[in-house]
């Protein structure tokens, strides 16, 4: 039973689909650079992702990277502080890309677990920007109690509204991820309701898609 496999911790797998059908029909999606690009994050900031709790890995083909939480859970009622109904994280990532090449998000695969009251019911927020830039993809999703089970959401970017990173710059990535308890009409206590989004296992994570396209040559 999922509420027999949270024991204290939280399975979140990972959800490694590829790309839509859609995004591969678009010539600007078709290309991957070959050579390997590196990430490394700067900065990791909020109550969800304290600090070492937070893992960022690359996929061998460029295809993807993931990140790995292994604190991240909101909540209400027994056992809860008051803050505990709001976590979030920061990342704010530093991204290597191969000379000639810009990327994109194209889409994100969330999954967790979730116990939530009847009456009671979460959220799930995120939003990503290249530093400088104003554009920002965000989407939100919500999540209704009863309920006692995994939870996973996909988000798709939109090809025609994707962000792409400036050719020949190096900017920063930026993720902003925030999960809500809400305790509704729940008996907060006798009960307690929370979403989680975090891992006990170094093998699943949260997995963010990219979309790759050449940059325009300078020669003339």
């Amino acid at each position: 039973m999922p509420g027999v496999l949270y024991a204290g911790g939280v399975v979140a797998a990972l959800f490694a689909s590829t790309l839509t059908s859609q995004a591969y029909a678009q010539p600007p999606f078709d290309t991957v650079p070959p050579d390997k690009i590196v990430i490394t994050v700067a900065t990791v900031n909020g109550s969800g992702c304290p600090a070492g709790t937070a893992a960022i890995a690359v996929s061998p083909d460029n295809t993807a990277f993931t990140v790995t939480y292994s604190e991240y859970l909101a909540q209400v009622g027994v056992g809860s502080k008051p803050t505990d109904f709001r976590k979030n994280c920061q990342l704010n990532l530093v991204t290597h890309v191969p000379q000639g090449f810009s990327y994109a998000i194209a889409s994100v695969d969330y999954r967790g677990f979730a116990h939530l009251e009847k009456g009671a019911s979460a959220t799930q927020k995120a939003s990503y920007y290249f530093q400088g830039q104003s554009q920002t993809s965000s989407n939100t999703h919500e999540f209704a109690g009863s309920y006692d089970d995994n939870w996973q959401v996909t988000d798709t970017a939109d090809i025609a509204t994707v962000v792409w990173s400036p050719c020949g710059e190096l900017r920063n990535f930026n993720i902003n991820t925030e999960l809500r308890a809400n305790a509704g009409t729940s008996n907060t206590k006798e009960t307690t309701s929370f979403i989680a989004m975090d891992s006990t296992d170094g093998d699943v994570s949260t997995t963010y898609h990219f979309a790759w396209k050449e940059c325009p040559s300078d020669k003339k």
